[in-house]
């Protein structure tokens, strides 16, 4: 089941312009809690379809060795009004959640598995994302 949030203070939300395309992540933007990391490499709205997809994936290819972090969560309520419907009547019901990622935001990350592993299986999850991602390793001094 895709995620989203428990409970909101307000049901929608301002779209808010797209104003960030040149701007890069400066929270959550390294390999914090696995080994390895997939890293996005520009602005994207990603949906909780999505991400669920790209953990299915995970799952999928890694057959329940490792663990998988998802390190972003869908909290921006997205409202779509029906095809053919007239301009006016107040704005339509949410459609979707989605995440606001920025370039350099980490999107998933694994651990307890060997490099070739972790590589295989990131690839397969940055199939199903619709940004260019790169593969990336702890760092381990700053």
């Amino acid at each position: 089941m895709p995620r989203m949030p428990k409970r909101v203070k307000f049901r929608k939300e301002f779209r808010r312009a797209s104003r960030v395309s040149d701007r890069k992540a400066t929270k959550g933007n390294y390999v914090a809690y696995g080994e390895f990391g997939l890293q996005a490499l520009e602005p994207c709205w990603l949906t909780a379809r999505q991400l669920e997809a790209g953990r299915i994936a995970a799952q999928h290819f890694l057959k329940r060795q490792g663990k998988v972090y998802i390190r972003v969560f869908p909290d921006k309520p997205v409202s779509k009004k029906p095809l053919e419907q007239r301009m006016g009547k107040g704005k339509a019901d949410t459609d979707y959640w989605a995440a606001r990622v920025k370039p350099g935001t980490m999107l998933f990350e694994i651990a307890g598995v060997p490099e070739e592993v972790a590589r295989g299986t990131l690839v397969r999850i940055a199939r199903k994302m619709p940004v260019r991602c790169r593969f990336v390793g702890r760092r381990l001094a700053v």
